[in-house]
């Protein structure tokens, strides 16, 4: 699909914990003139939303799980378990699955893991959102093991995350349909790989500039004129047949010659 097929404005999805300001920040310098237009999605959503046509492109957490859609991992999250801030893991500066075997682990609906085999105990039901689980866990009702972005987004007064050494991981990638990778998807996965305006995929490079002619140096100007003659001979260089005073020591041939000595 060309860029005449797409629409008029690019449409970025983003999931939760995800921040695209200094992406939507280059994109609105670049092109002023296509407006960008975020639409946020739950985690699970947004294969499905990309699929639709409801985004041209989207920040979503991998795996995405659809052949349909390409995608380019970006970086990793740290994973960090919420705690209260009288918890006695408080005090840790990083904890592991073995010091939450006491805790109740609570794994909402959204939950971005695919654990093997989750930490702690089981809670008896599984709250919807990582929101619900998060006033949960205000509750002491249990901890919450999520990516650190997640934790800052729901961040609350009462609690505190540490960093967990052995938990699984979240990557974060860009995403879209294969079959729909227009010009201005282009684009965006251009500015998101950190490609200047002027890169050769650019579609608005700038035009070259004009050389500009140099300037003979000083010391070329000088030696121009060293074949004139001087002011003290204009004439010309000693001996050279035109009148020339000479300068060597020997006397003209009409010079006076000294008395003969006497024998």
């Amino acid at each position: 699909m060309t860029g005449s097929d797409a629409s008029p404005s690019f449409r970025l999805a983003y999931v939760p914990g995800v921040t695209p300001s200094k992406w939507v920040r280059i994109w609105k310098e670049r092109f002023p003139l296509v407006p960008l237009e975020l639409v946020s999605v739950p985690s699970a959503q947004a294969p499905g939303l990309l699929l639709e046509g409801g985004a041209d492109a989207g920040f979503v957490r991998l795996p995405v799980g659809r052949e349909e859609l390409s995608a380019i991992p970006l970086y990793t999250e740290t994973t960090v378990v919420v705690i209260p801030k009288d918890h006695l893991l408080a005090a840790a500066e990083e904890v592991s699955a073995e010091d939450l075997a006491e805790d109740i682990v609570l794994h909402p609906l959204d939950d971005p893991f695919d654990w093997e085999r989750p930490p702690g105990l089981p809670a008896s039901e599984r709250p919807e959102t990582t929101e619900d689980a998060v006033a949960l866990v205000a509750a002491g009702i249990g901890v919450l093991v999520v990516p650190q972005s997640l934790a800052r987004l729901h961040h609350r007064k009462d609690l505190t995350y540490r960093t967990m050494t052995d938990a699984p991981e979240s990557r974060i990638a860009l995403s879209w349909p294969e079959e729909k990778t227009t010009e201005r998807v282009e684009d965006f996965i251009g500015i998101v790989r950190g490609r200047t305006v002027n890169s050769s995929r650019g579609r608005t490079p700038t035009p070259p500039q004009p050389k500009q002619e140099k300037r003979p140096a000083a010391g070329a100007r000088r030696g121009a004129g060293a074949g004139k003659p001087s002011s003290r001979n204009p004439r010309g260089g000693a001996g050279d047949g035109k009148g020339g005073k000479h300068t060597g020591g020997a006397k003209g041939a009409g010079a006076k010659r000294g008395k003969p000595r006497g024998r």
